[in-house]
C-alpha cells in the first residue's frame, strides 16, 4: 500500500489566501482526505475511487453556504486549487481518471 506524499500539502493556496477562513479550508481538506484515506488503503477501482469522489465533492458543495456565511466563497482560485490537488492525488496513486470527471459533481 503507498502512502500520501507527506510533502504535498493539501490546498496550500487556499491555506495562504486569508480570504479563505482556515477552518473551511480544514473542513473541504478533510472531504479529500476520505479520498486520500481510501486510496492508501490500496483501493485502485476506478469505480469505487469515483463513488468517493463525488461524495467528497458533495460534501464540498455543501460547505458553499458557510463560506458565503464567512465572507469568502469556492470560486476561481478555489475551484483551480481544489482541482490541481484532485488532480495531484490521482496522479500519485495512479488514478486513471481525468480531474474534470472526478470532480463532475461540483457546483462551484
Amino acid at each position: 500500500m503507498k502512502v500520501f506524499d507527506p510533502n504535498y500539502k493539501l490546498l496550500d493556496e487556499m491555506y495562504q489566501d486569508e480570504y479563505y477562513p482556515n477552518f473551511l479550508v480544514d473542513k473541504v481538506k478533510n472531504e479529500l482526505q476520505k479520498v486520500i484515506d481510501l486510496l492508501e488503503s490500496g483501493e485502485t477501482d476506478t469505480k469505487v475511487v469515483q463513488e468517493t469522489l463525488d461524495n467528497a465533492v458533495c460534501g464540498i458543495n455543501d460547505l458553499q453556504e458557510e463560506f458565503d456565511e464567512n465572507d469568502s466563497e469556492i470560486e476561481t482560485v478555489a475551484r483551480d486549487c481544489i482541482g490541481v490537488t484532485v488532480a495531484y492525488i490521482l496522479e500519485w496513486f495512479n488514478i486513471p481518471i481525468d480531474m474534470e470527471e472526478a470532480i463532475r459533481e461540483r457546483d462551484w
